[in-house]
């Protein structure tokens, strides 16, 4: 048996429908309150197959060591970078790691596999880098079985960071504004290659107790980045460059305005620094073949209309901690 938290996430949901298909048992650990919001409609996986649906949360110990009963591998994904303050980023990604790891232990759970960032550490100046750092640490002294990836920035058809991009281009219909000169390295990285990899460390031996730097098939700097979403969705801006301090301090007055603004606080954390691994990093831990990033953006953003996605973005309910 597999668990999954965070399954309805970027990342969950798409994990959760490829084990599925693949044939694997699944069980999802979810909190009533979602629970009872589908009742009545599909859940996103539903196509793939059908998965065991847990009540619980990973701040509750003991439905926490329930659902962990009869698993052997645990996908720990639930998180709230793309969401939450910094308090709730502590308290979803640190603490809910650790009630994760106590009843993993507690349960004999055969593996933990989790991701983290390029550039996380425990002693970061970066809350983002920072805590995932931390979160690293605390699954790394458990004494269970992990496996830790550490990717580049992921992109798909529901991602984060790329479409939240695209968004705020609709915000100011003749500027977009750079923090810094965009010489910041990425390193792109499919769900669809991530995914593949993290089905494949399933069975991957080597990679038990290892902490593994992946990224996408090429490098690519913030500014290079920008141009390719303003060129492939079509939105036209002049680019302008602010100190990131500058940029920072904007940013905090449109999540003042707007709770749920398309770039949060964490967002700049993963442009502070460089974050890149080896080009053959995928291929060579995973057997994976990483796929273009224009290319793939090609296949689905021209068709998109990010200003209504950006009005419904802005007024959509908040998440909140539920997990």
């Amino acid at each position: 048996m597999i668990i999954v938290t965070g399954a309805l996430g970027f990342v969950g949901t798409h994990l959760t429908s490829q084990l599925l298909r693949a044939g694997h048992p699944v069980r999802v650990l979810l909190p009533s309150q979602i629970v009872a919001r589908y009742q009545r409609r599909p859940w996103p996986w539903a196509s793939s197959g059908k998965a065991e649906i847990f009540e619980g949360s990973i701040f509750h110990g003991e439905s926490l060591f329930r659902a962990m009963q009869g698993v052997h591998t645990v996908f720990h994904l639930a998180s709230a970078q793309w969401w939450g303050n910094r308090q709730e980023l502590e308290q979803v990604d640190l603490v809910g790691t650790r009630q994760v790891v106590t009843a993993a232990r507690t349960a004999r759970v055969g593996r933990i596999i989790t991701l983290s960032h390029l550039g996380a550490e425990p002693s970061s100046a970066y809350p983002l880098l920072r805590v995932k750092g931390q979160v690293e640490e605390v699954i790394r002294t458990s004494g269970v079985p992990y496996t830790i990836f550490r990717c580049g920035v992921l992109f798909g058809e529901e991602d984060h960071f790329v479409n939240n991009l695209a968004m705020l281009l609709r915000t100011n219909p003749l500027l977009v504004f750079q923090p810094g000169k965009g010489e910041n390295i990425l390193q792109p990285l499919y769900i669809k290659d991530l995914i593949d990899a993290l089905e494949y460390s399933l069975e991957a031996v080597d990679l038990v107790d290892e902490i593994v730097d992946i990224g996408g098939g090429e490098y690519i700097s913030l500014n290079e980045l920008l141009r390719t979403v303003m060129r492939v969705s079509k939105a036209k801006r002049l680019i302008f460059s602010v100190p990131p301090y500058i940029q920072r301090i904007l940013n905090g007055g449109a999540n003042l305005l707007f709770p749920r603004w398309p770039i949060t606080r964490q967002w700049f954390d993963l442009l502070a620094t460089n974050r890149a691994a080896s080009l053959n990093s995928l291929y060579h831990y995973t057997k994976v073949y990483p796929v273009r990033f224009e290319d793939t953006l090609l296949k689905y953003m021209p068709q998109r209309h990010y200003g209504f996605e950006l009005v419904r973005y802005i007024f959509k309910r908040r998440p909140g901690i539920r997990f």
